[in-house]
């Protein structure tokens, strides 16, 4: 178990250090561009891949349309979104937004799905509403560099995550997890290449080894290792107890943020930060039983 809880903290850890690559990327090459080669170069990975250790799968056209969703709501628009976003905020406040993602789960789950909403749900949703109004507090008043509309277009991204998270809920266990990705990229690098296409011209940045390294970065971690880290935990792991290390998203990206690009941590985030994490435990923490 001791390997399994490793595997998903390295998800979550990789995960969050990309909200800070993604940001350098952002700021060094247009959006579409790099959401558009990122999908491509986990494509080139994900295929052989997949035919190794899946072997040939004939994937139902009513899966393949669920998964074309998926990929526009959770790897085009997420993307998108989020890397627009770091171009005006803060990869700490991103970061903080990042996590009302199980909230916002919680709340499509209940209204899409008819789930039951629990009062400890309620509880979570009321705590990660507080924390982004502690970070917006923060921006308010001058004490943090982030942007009330960057972390707007980056809730943006978060619905985008849900969406995909409550798609995947309707097709669980129909595909492999590495072949369903395989198509995801795929879907995705179809829809983004129109929008990428006019920025062609850019790639020539990608001949600086930084730039070029941070993006090859990016797309090998965030679209394969975190995926294969991830449900190589989940293997052993409960899904509610798997849940608890959604903490090591913020967390890492305030620390890299904080250490690597000099953003200011004030009071205020530090507030928000701890009402983001009681979010995040309170929304995934293994119930002992009972709703409540």
């Amino acid at each position: 178990m001791t390997i399994a809880y490793l595997q998903l903290a390295l998800s979550m850890v990789l995960t969050g250090i990309n909200v800070v690559v993604g940001k350098l990327l952002a700021e060094a090459l247009p959006v579409p561009l790099v959401v558009f080669l990122r999908c491509v170069l986990a494509t080139a990975v994900l295929w052989p891949l997949a035919r190794r250790m899946d072997g040939p799968v004939a994937v139902p056209r009513a899966v393949l349309g669920n998964l074309a969703l998926q990929a526009l709501f959770g790897t085009a628009l997420y993307n998108a979104a989020l890397l627009a976003g770091l171009r005006l905020t803060t990869a700490l406040e991103g970061g903080l937004v990042l996590a009302t993602l199980p909230a916002v789960v919680a709340i499509g789950g209940a209204l899409l799905l008819r789930e039951r909403l629990p009062r400890r749900q309620w509880a979570a949703v009321v705590l990660a509403g507080g924390g982004m109004a502690a970070i917006t507090v923060a921006r308010a008043a001058g004490g943090a560099d982030g942007s009330a509309f960057g972390n707007l277009l980056i809730f943006c991204g978060v619905l985008g995550e849900a969406a995909y998270m409550l798609l995947a809920r309707r097709i669980a266990g129909r595909v492999p997890v590495i072949t369903a990705s395989f198509w995801m990229q795929a879907f995705s690098a179809l829809v983004l290449a129109p929008f990428a296409l006019p920025w062609a011209g850019e790639v020539a940045a990608l001949a600086e080894p930084r730039i070029g390294g941070l993006l090859v970065f990016h797309a090998m971690t965030a679209s394969v290792l975190s995926l294969l880290f991830w449900y190589a935990g989940m293997k052993r792991v409960p899904a509610g107890m798997a849940g608890v290390f959604t903490v090591f998203l913020p967390g890492t990206a305030a620390l890299v943020a904080v250490t690597l690009l000099g953003e200011a941590f004030t009071l205020v985030h530090v507030a928000g930060f701890a009402l983001m994490m009681g979010s995040v435990a309170v929304a995934t923490w293994p119930r002992r039983g009972g709703n409540a």
